[in-house]
């Protein structure tokens, strides 16, 4: 009889009380369930696990996360920050791991952050929330983190942020208030992180560090849908072949995005291989996501690389 594949999350949030302490209201996220569940990194995390089939979570600290400080500050609080990350995950070394929460405003902080996490405290990459004080994070200023990175041999995580509040002023004010899911889930966090991952590809960033790798949520925020689109308006120049660029240094998980017929076409552009299970947890239920996966139209083989065996190889797991 085979052995049951491990179930392995990638996209897993948790809170720093003392990273909420110091965040403005408008940046504390999340109804007060969801909250209360990120507050938690033992008991009823585990127990939720278990109820859902999760083995393994890699946890990162929710957004804003450690974008939208002054340097002085990000770079202060990051330690503390990781450090009480790594006893959570030490306290329950088989069922929990890491991925970094980096002082951005301060590039070369960050960087330094990132390999005193990996190779001190056994963490498997970073995740970066939104823009960083308002910037994008492709800006040549913050390369020093992604040659670090590649140095490392670790992933970086994109994940969404609140949007830009210009953006919101001009796109979306009209039906925030009626609809609040359009600055986030519902449209807003797609279009920023979307926005990220094109901003990477187009700013050479891959050719400066051609082993970096970058991975996106939510079944790569719409990208792999529209790649052949994307991929001919682009090459028009000849300045970029972006379908393979994007193929070659992007992975995406399947957080908060239960979806066959996305999961097909993400499957069909970048191969099974480029997908990893994740659920979003607590934002999104983990009990869904692993019902999701145990019928998926694919074949065995692909359906064990998606809920963990790509995520060892990619993470050293």
């Amino acid at each position: 009889m085979a052995r049951k594949p491990r179930v392995i999350a990638l996209e897993e949030h948790y809170t720093d009380a003392e990273v909420t302490s110091q965040l403005a209201p408008a940046d504390r996220f999340g109804p007060p369930p969801v909250i209360k569940a990120m507050e938690d990194v033992a008991e009823q995390r585990i127990k939720a696990m278990d109820e859902a089939g999760v083995d393994v979570q890699v946890l990162s600290l929710s957004a804003p996360s450690l974008q939208k400080f002054d340097p002085e500050k990000a770079v202060a609080l990051a330690p503390g920050v990781n450090d009480r990350l790594h006893a959570a995950v030490r306290a329950h070394p088989d069922r929990l791991a890491a991925f970094a929460a980096l002082p951005t405003p301060d590039p070369k902080g960050a960087a330094d952050e990132l390999e005193r996490t990996v190779t001190k405290l056994g963490f498997k990459g970073a995740m970066i929330h939104g823009l960083t004080n308002g910037e994008f994070i492709d800006l040549k200023k913050y390369w020093p983190i992604f040659e670090r990175a590649e140095a490392l041999d670790v992933p970086i995580y994109l994940h969404p942020s609140m949007p830009d509040p210009s953006v919101i002023d001009r796109y979306y004010k009209d039906y925030a208030k009626d609809f609040p899911a359009i600055l986030t889930a519902g449209w807003g966090f797609t279009v920023e992180t979307a926005t990220a991952g094109i901003r990477m590809v187009l700013s050479g960033v891959f050719d400066a560090y051609p082993n970096l790798k970058i991975v996106l949520g939510h079944l790569g925020e719409g990208l792999p849908f529209l790649l052949w689109r994307m991929d001919q308006a682009f090459s028009r120049d000849g300045k970029v072949n972006f379908r393979k660029a994007f193929s070659d240094h992007f992975y995406i998980t399947t957080s908060g995005n239960f979806s066959n017929p996305a999961l097909l076409c993400s499957v069909m552009e970048l191969g099974a291989d480029r997908i990893l299970f994740s659920v979003d947890y607590p934002f999104v239920d983990q009990k869904p996501g692993t019902r999701w996966m145990e019928g998926i139209p694919l074949c065995e083989e692909d359906r064990v690389k998606i809920l963990s065996g790509n995520a060892e190889k990619l993470l050293k797991m």
